[in-house]
């Protein structure tokens, strides 16, 4: 018999209560998270109830927005149901508009004309006519305002999304277009099993930056003067806005301390998890070494009682839903004889005429109300555009000199990721209207004032778009790809000139472009601002459309959104268009 020796045996000793307490730890984690997600499934229960209570109630005239900080946690709760309601909204919106962009030749260039005019066009220009639509819709119920602030909000976060599912459908490597086509996958089968988790890193990092923009909006969103009427909304938005006017700074950093904890909430319950899952659509040829990993998501994936209803539930289900895809598809070239039938093309003549009828009458209405605007209002709002688009290129080019490099740096360390993606996300979604008064200041103090002030608030609005974009295109670059760069010891330069510039094109210019449009509509905040019960301005089209807006001079507001419409069109036409053309071709990831 072998005797250990007592070192040894006083280490096996040691060895039974770990292990007993380790299969405690690895027993009780799962009954622990099972009973979390009760409890959050609970909490999700009683939102809905108490959000359905206070929408479909009365509508609430004169509403009072306390500074009190106890007031806080309700002013969170409404303003993260309209968040989160907006971005489900956009979600939708931003893959079946990019979809049928992307696959419809007759639409696709109308369409994306169309999107390059309603990310031009600002929030303040949507709000007379969808506030007033959803009032009228629901005139004694809380629930019109409501859902008239959530499609405000919709519009200042889905334009991006739909350019970047829109950019990586164009994007898709053509051996996996082939290799769909040649398993016969349908159109679903298509879409969920290639173009949704290839697009999947750049929609995620442009979630992130839209509901960071929603944010920056939401004080625009939640309280407002429409002519004669104040439309307020109990939230968050409405809090900092309200101290904002009044110059009351301990409001302010109230205001600013919840949302930066709603913030940080969401990025490590939200985001981390999406981004961590999303590493797995990654397209390369070899696994990278360094992942990017979350806790929580980690934790999730052990939960007994997801597991269960994963496997009980879920994957029967989309099993069923894929076999019965594939049993209905139909042989190449059916989608074709069928496209062309004469009921098909009746119906979309019959669509098409009813689209244009709607479309001369509301050209002829808004001709009719702009022929009220004299020839002096006219030059004055040509010399404000002028105005705005410098400011709007300033802001860009400063943007773009530290967010290229940063997001590329991020893109490409794990470990600096899980550090910087968190600050990014924390700064991009406190909106720079509620740190607006301070900046303001501080600008006075040294000597600038609210031309200087202006251009800061649109960079600070809009650099996010790049940051992420880029972020999301480093990302996506094959690891393959960098690890070849470094075994042939490629140069700085000769790095960025061959890898990664070529890598994050597509991406970039996405960013670019949204970010260019949000420029655009943070003027209506940059150029015209409350402080202290007055007025701050400064000359251009964004003061003149919130100045517009306040008076109730909707033939003003109607002829300023036109002008910027056509100035972000006319550019996106001439610069961002051809870009686009080029990452398309030369600058597409082939496998």
């Amino acid at each position: 018999m072998i005797r250990l020796p007592e070192s040894f045996s006083h280490l096996r000793s040691r060895q039974k209560p770990l292990l007993g307490r380790a299969q405690v730890l690895e027993r009780t984690w799962p009954l622990l998270l099972d009973v979390c997600v009760a409890c959050i499934g609970l909490a999700c229960f009683y939102a809905v109830v108490r959000v359905a209570h206070f929408w479909f109630g009365h509508v609430q005239p004169d509403v009072v927005i306390s500074l009190s900080p106890r007031m806080l946690p309700l002013y969170a709760f409404y303003s993260v149901v309209r968040m989160g309601l907006a971005y489900l909204l956009s979600l939708l919106f931003a893959v079946a508009y990019g979809y049928t962009a992307a696959y419809s030749r007759r639409l696709e260039a109308l369409m994306i004309a169309g999107l390059d005019i309603l990310q031009s066009i600002p929030v303040l220009s949507f709000l007379p006519g969808v506030m007033l639509a959803m009032v009228a819709l629901f005139p004694s119920r809380q629930l019109g305002v409501e859902l008239g602030a959530i499609i405000l909000i919709f519009t200042g976060q889905v334009w991006n999304m739909a350019f970047s599912f829109y950019s990586s459908l164009k994007s898709v490597p053509k051996e996996l277009n082939e290799a769909s086509a040649i398993y016969g996958f349908s159109r679903w089968q298509k879409l969920w099993q290639l173009e949704l988790p290839y697009a999947a890193i750049g929609l995620i990092w442009n979630s992130m930056v839209s509901v960071a923009g929603g944010w920056f909006f939401l004080m625009a969103c939640e309280m407002f003067v429409l002519g004669s009427r104040d439309f307020r909304l109990p939230g968050l938005g409405s809090y900092l806005q309200t101290a904002a006017s009044l110059g009351n700074m301990t409001a302010i950093m109230w205001g600013l301390l919840v949302m930066i904890g709603i913030i940080v909430a969401t990025d490590q319950i939200v985001w981390r998890p999406v981004i961590a899952w999303s590493d797995r659509f990654k397209f390369e040829q070899t696994e990278s070494a360094s992942r990017v990993r979350s806790p929580l998501l980690h934790l999730l994936q052990k939960s007994t009682a997801l597991n269960l209803l994963h496997r009980k539930t879920i994957a029967p289900l989309s099993e069923r839903i894929y076999r019965k895809l594939a049993h209905s598809r139909k042989p190449p070239g059916e989608y074709e004889r069928s496209g062309r039938s004469a009921s098909s093309r009746l119906l979309r003549a019959t669509a098409l005429i009813a689209v244009l009828i709607a479309v001369a009458y509301s050209a002829l209405h808004a001709l009719a109300l702009l022929r009220t605007v004299s020839g002096a209002e006219f030059l004055m709002i040509l010399k404000g555009a002028v105005a705005t688009f410098l400011r709007v290129n300033v802001a860009l080019l400063l943007a773009s000199l530290w967010t290229i490099p940063a997001g590329v740096a991020i893109g490409f360390h794990p470990r600096l990721a899980r550090l910087a993606q968190p600050i990014a996300q924390i700064a991009a979604s406190v909106p720079a209207t509620a740190l607006f008064p301070v900046l303001l200041l501080a600008l006075v103090h040294i000597g600038g004032g609210m031309n200087t002030g202006a251009i800061a608030l649109m960079l600070l609005g809009t650099q996010w778009y790049i940051l992420f974009n880029v972020i999301a295109g480093a990302m996506a670059i094959p690891s393959d790809m960098r690890e070849v760069a470094e075994l042939f010891h490629f140069g700085t330069i000769q790095r960025w000139k061959t890898v990664i510039l070529p890598g994050i094109f597509p991406y970039l210019i996405t960013g670019l472009v949204t970010a260019s449009g949000g420029a655009w509509n943070a003027s209506i905040i940059a150029e015209y601002f409350r402080l202290k019960n007055q007025t701050l301005t400064a000359f251009g089209l964004g003061e003149q459309i919130s100045a517009a807006t306040d008076a109730g001079k909707f033939q003003l507001l109607l002829l300023a959104t036109i002008v910027m419409a056509l100035m972000v069109v006319t550019i996106n036409r001439l610069v961002w268009r051809p870009l686009y053309r080029l990452a398309e071709t030369k600058y597409k990831l082939e496998g």
